[in-house]
């Protein structure tokens, strides 16, 4: 093929053309007088001729060992391909071999165990089937010796077993209710410590005034007014009452609605400071406080809400809030406890692994129903429900108003804690103030009221009132009587008492024998 001719055979070919083609031009110019040069130059052409084809047959003949050597280099990397993959497959055959070995004393093996555990199973077999002849023989002895059937003997057997469970389980609960018990009471009182520990308040509380101080008695007689035309008109303007005795340098402003006493309170004194008085002037004062009282109540509402973090009050809601500034309950101002009821409810529910910020607004918002407790009928804590589902608030809130004084069943964790926390706010020292006469007064009508049951002897009121220890007499009541006694008692208390918190009723029973030795 001439695609595999060398190159300079090629050229030579291609010389030896050109060299006879110059000769046959060269002859026929000169003619025949100069055959001699022609056939000297024809001769050296020729030999240039054959040299450069026997150069061109020698680079043809390395062209073509050239091919061949790396023909025989691929064969021989072929052949080797061939013989690691045969030393590959007699590998595989080898290792196939030893598997099929291994098969087989696998499948001897287990030949062996089924016919060991074939063996072993008719004993099993065997010995099952002389185990029941040996129980039915005992069971038809034992029959002939007790008299009993099968079934007697099975229920009486079922009934011997279930007392003996009973009685097992039974002390097995108790141990560990036990335990628990110690556990969660040991695991609240921490909480309730570090949570306390963790909340610091003032230890004074807020209280309101309706009495206001004047310059001299002569002001009584202008705040009267010319046949009372000031007093009656300032009483119709604010809604309270205005009294005026015999003290000296003072005026009572009466009412309910402790708002409404606290406008009167402001207007009376502006009143006074001003020195007009009037019936156009109170109602132009009273107008302008009415105003100012709107705003310092939603002030007061936004200030608490942004103090324990809640957001997201309607307006309705945070001026119910800033209403709580003029309410007292035992002399401790709501707003206040319902702030510190908030941040002790949202530590007890962080630490117990609830959501602080939804406990936060439970407590804050648990007592909002004294806000509106003079214009609605009802309790406070059923006031508060419904206004709090009114206006949007979620289940937990609106459970935790209506539930933190345990009055209804407790569906959510966070009316516990509200629950705990108020007991907590309001039993602390220093958060309430009574006064002497009414200490007192609870005091007897705390032992009075335990006195009035048969089989008590004694009654002491200790812990403030927070607690009631009763003596029972042994010979008229026993065990089962002094735990009626103590659960009649404390349903007493809550029939006819008002209190704060919660009281506890503790019943001593004791029998003394006395002996005189002579």
């Amino acid at each position: 093929m001439i695609g595999t001719i060398a190159p300079e055979i090629l050229f030579g070919i291609g010389g030896v053309v050109l060299g006879g083609g110059a000769l046959l031009l060269y002859s026929a110019l000169i003619g025949r007088g100069a055959k001699t040069k022609a056939q000297m130059i024809l001769d050296e052409a020729q030999r240039n001729a054959d040299a450069k084809v026997k150069d061109a047959e020698v680079s043809l003949k390395e062209a073509e060992l050239k091919r061949e050597a790396e023909a025989e280099r691929k064969l021989s990397k072929s052949r080797e391909k061939i013989h690691q993959r045969e030393r590959t497959l007699d590998k595989r055959e080898t290792s196939l071999q030893q598997q099929g070995e291994d098969l087989k004393k696998q499948e001897q093996f287990i030949e062996s165990s089924q016919n060991r555990l074939k063996v072993k199973l008719e004993q099993i077999a065997q010995t099952d089937k002389d185990l029941s002849e040996i129980l039915e023989k005992q069971r038809k002895e034992l029959h002939q010796m007790t008299g009993l059937s099968k079934e007697q003997a099975e229920k009486r057997l079922f009934k011997l077993l279930e007392d003996e469970l009973d009685d097992e389980v039974g002390g097995r609960i108790l141990n560990h209710e036990k335990k628990v018990l110690e556990i969660c009471e040991q695991k609240s009182r921490e909480i309730l410590l570090m949570t306390t520990q963790r909340f610091a308040a003032s230890h004074t509380s807020e209280s309101t005034t309706s009495t206001i101080d004047i310059p001299n008695d002569d002001m009584k007689g202008r705040i009267i007014g010319r046949e009372g035309r000031n007093i009656r008109a300032f009483e119709k303007e604010t809604g309270v009452d205005v009294i005026i005795d015999d003290t000296p340098g003072v005026v009572i402003v009466s009412g309910f609605d402790p708002v409404r006493r606290e406008v009167a309170r402001l207007s009376l004194e502006k009143l006074i400071a001003d020195g007009r008085i009037h019936p156009s002037r109170i109602e132009e004062l009273v107008k302008e406080t009415q105003s100012e009282m709107d705003a310092l109540i939603r002030r007061k509402g936004t200030e608490a809400a942004q103090e324990v973090d809640v957001l997201g009050l309607k307006t309705p809601i945070i001026d119910l809030l800033g209403r709580l500034q003029f309410r007292t309950s035992y002399s401790q101002n709501v707003l206040r406890h319902s702030v510190e009821v908030a941040f002790i409810a949202g530590m007890l529910a962080e630490m117990m692994g609830l959501d602080g910020r939804l406990a936060k607004r439970c407590g804050l918002l648990h007592d909002i129903g004294k806000a509106a407790d003079h214009d609605m009928e009802g309790g406070h804590p059923k006031i508060g429900a419904d206004l709090l589902k009114r206006h949007g608030e979620c289940e937990e809130v609106v459970h935790a108003a209506l539930g933190h004084h345990d009055e209804i069943l407790v569906e959510y964790p966070y009316t516990v804690v509200v629950a705990t926390a108020d007991a907590c706010s309001a039993s602390r020292p220093g958060a309430r103030r009574e006064s002497l006469d009414r200490y007192i007064k609870r005091m007897e009508e705390l032992e009075t009221i335990a006195k009035e049951f048969k089989g008590v002897r004694q009654a002491y009121a200790v812990q403030a009132g927070r607690e009631v220890r009763v003596i029972a007499s042994a010979k008229d009541a026993d065990d089962a009587r002094a735990a009626k006694i103590c659960r009649e008692i404390a349903s007493a208390f809550e029939e006819r008492l008002s209190y704060p918190g919660e009281v506890k009723v503790v019943v001593i029973r004791e029998s003394r024998f006395i002996e005189l030795a002579r």
